[in-house]
């Protein structure tokens, strides 16, 4: 028997300063089974770092033709293609032909992420931006992870200050360009 997705909830306090984006929010994330905490938690914070009218997350795993969070505008058109993890060339250039901006956000070393998209044909690759977080905390966030979250993010200068469930860590957003 196929295991089902976990259900995770996260009620929020979001306040971006850098956008002027505040809001609370209740966020029911479904994880699929081979997705990891790390990965999930990565996902909630390019939703959250991404948050306008119109983002929602795709389908998931089993749906392989969208990206992890997009927004859409109030026609439905695709505006933003955003990916989580390690995306490869071929799925930034479908993306980026699709949606007017693509961006990606990791949990893993993004020279790592950065090495295999070199050199690689990608679409107006030279506007697509990798998003990291200092090393140890997606790790310090997944620690404290529950089925049911409370959360506060909080933005200012493209420094991230997190509270998940009374455990506190912080993090520059590390801004590499792809091309």
């Amino acid at each position: 028997m196929a295991i089902g997705a976990m259900i995770h909830t996260f009620t929020v306090q979001l306040a971006d300063v850098d956008r002027g984006v505040y809001e609370e929010l209740v966020l029911r994330v479904a994880r699929h089974p081979s997705e990891t905490d790390a990965y999930m938690v990565t996902r909630v914070l390019a939703y959250l770092l991404e948050y306008e009218e119109g983002v929602s997350f795709s389908e998931g795993i089993s749906q392989t033709d969208e990206p992890a969070v997009l927004v859409r505008d109030l026609t439905g058109a695709l505006t933003a293609w955003i990916e989580v993890g390690a995306p490869d060339a071929a799925r930034l250039h479908y993306g980026s032909k699709l949606a007017g901006r693509v961006e990606i956000y990791t949990h893993r070393d993004p020279v790592k992420v950065l090495a295999p998209l070199a050199g690689k044909r990608i679409h107006r690759a030279e506007s697509i931006v990798l998003h990291s977080f200092d090393p140890g905390f997606i790790d310090t966030a997944v620690s404290a992870l529950e089925r049911r979250n409370t959360m506060t993010l909080s933005v200012t200068e493209r420094q991230l200050y997190l509270e998940l469930n009374g455990a506190s860590s912080s993090s520059a957003v590390h801004d590499h360009p792809i091309a």
